[in-house]
Order: C-alpha cells, then sequence, then structure tokens
C-alpha cells in the first residue's frame, strides 16, 4: 500500500471529483491520504472529507504565503487539532519566493506559533520552505521541534537541508517534482534520503508527475513518485510503499 502524505482534495479541482479520485486511488493501491489545509476558513471543509471515508485524515494550519486570512493563535490550533481525524499541525512554514526575506516577520512568527501549538498537543509539523532553507532550519531548532517530528513537504532544497531536518526528527517527502526532466539535482538529495525518512506526496491538484505532467494531480498518482524513488535507489516499488507507509504510521497514526 501506498499514502500520499500530502494533498488538497477540498481545492475545486479535486473536490468535484472526489469520488474518482478515491476510485483511482484504490486502482492505483493508494490506500490512505492525508488532506491538508491552508487556512482556518477552509479547515471544517478539510475536515469534513477525512470524516466522510476512513482512508483520509485531516490537518489543520495557515499556509505561509496567505496574508488576507485569519492569522492562527496556539489555543486555537491546539483546540481544533483535538479531533482524532486531525494528525498534524499545518501546513506551515517560510517562503521567501515573492517577497524580500526582511519584509516577512510575520512568516516567521506565524512558523513559531504553528510549532509551539504542535508541540503543545503532541502532533507533528508539515512544513512548507520555499527559497527559505536556513530560517526554516533555524527556526525549527530553536522552537524545539523535534520534540514532535514531521515532514518538509514537497522538499526541493540540498543535501545539507535535509540532513539538518533529519537530524531534528523530520521526514523528508518527495512529490512529482522529482520526476521532472531538469530535477536531476532533487534526484541526487532523494538517493541520499535514509529509509527511515522517506514519504511520498502529490501536493496534488498541483506538480502531477511524469507523465501526467501539465494535467490535474490527484492522489492516485503518488505511485509515479514511488516509482521514480524505486528507480533511483535501486530497490522494488513494493519496498518503496513500505518503508514510506511506516513512516507515515509512525508519524501520523494508523
Amino acid at each position: 500500500m501506498l499514502i500520499d502524505s500530502h494533498c488538497h482534495l477540498d481545492f475545486p479541482e479535486l473536490a468535484a471529483r472526489l469520488d474518482e479520485c478515491l476510485v483511482n486511488m484504490a486502482e492505483q493501491g493508494v490506500g490512505r491520504a492525508l488532506c491538508v489545509a491552508v487556512n482556518l476558513e477552509d479547515f471544517p471543509r478539510v475536515r469534513s472529507l477525512a470524516a466522510q471515508d476512513a482512508r483520509l485524515r485531516a490537518s489543520v494550519g495557515v499556509h505561509p504565503e496567505y496574508q488576507e486570512v485569519r492569522e492562527p493563535d496556539v489555543e486555537t490550533l491546539v483546540t481544533l487539532a483535538d479531533d482524532p481525524l486531525v494528525v498534524a499541525i499545518g501546513e506551515t512554514g517560510l517562503d521567501y519566493y515573492r517577497h524580500p526575506a526582511d519584509s516577512l516577520d510575520w512568516q516567521r512568527e506565524r512558523f513559531r506559533v504553528h510549532i509551539r501549538a504542535a508541540r503543545q498537543c503532541a502532533k507533528p509539523l508539515i512544513v512548507h520552505t520555499r527559497s527559505s532553507a536556513a530560517d526554516t532550519v533555524r527556526i525549527l531548532a530553536e522552537e524545539g521541534a523535534e520534540a514532535v517530528g514531521g515532514v518538509m513537504h514537497c522538499f526541493t532544497e540540498d543535501w545539507a537541508t535535509a540532513r539538518a531536518a533529519i537530524d531534528l526528527g523530520f521526514c523528508i517527502s518527495f512529490s512529482g517534482i522529482v520526476t521532472f526532466r531538469n530535477a536531476a539535482a532533487l534526484r541526487e538529495v532523494a538517493a541520499q534520503v535514509p529509509d527511515e525518512a522517506l514519504l511520498v506526496e502529490t501536493d496534488s491538484p498541483y506538480l502531477a508527475p511524469v507523465p501526467h505532467r501539465g494535467r490535474t494531480n490527484e492522489p492516485a498518482y503518488v505511485r509515479h513518485v514511488a516509482q521514480c524513488l524505486a528507480d533511483l535507489r535501486g530497490v522494488s516499488l513494493e519496498h518503496i510503499a513500505q518503508v514510506t507507509t511506516a513512516n507515515f504510521e509512525r508519524l501520523f497514526g494508523r
């Protein structure tokens, strides 16, 4: 069995064809998926998906790029996470891609709020980092994130960043990006991540892997990510499925 450790089934591209996506998952041996929240306003919709199907679970958090949304506080995140269907805090982190770092104190403070909430409720973090790897790792360490661990989702950074995150107890999750022709450097990193720190995801509806690149992504396509990792590492698809499922269950529960 494979598990998609990060998807957005509540987004319009997938919500309108949810039943089809779930059928496709089953056909491709994808037994479970984690539906990740990106703001508090839409969290009830994400939680509702997890309540509808036993194969789905939810997270709660506010994406670092979202500005015109309700700002989270520790108490709110902990209260919403006090639900067996909610298995993680996030999507949180830092994203400096579109803004100068010196204008993003609000992002860094929001990130710290999520880490503090995760520690308080003892649930793992789902971390987004883009053009901000050094600050992401630094803040994780400063806030004691190793107490809960989590996942560096849709990983695109270098091996030094991966190693630092692994040392803090985080898994490294690869998306369809690892299958792209121009992702040779990322594939070199993927080949080095130890089995016990490896996860796979789609980040659907975005980043569809080869051979579906350019189309709407969905959890069933995580099989292509896993096959790419198997080929890179010289192991079977079944081995990748086994280790990534074990890692997911260790982090997020069965």
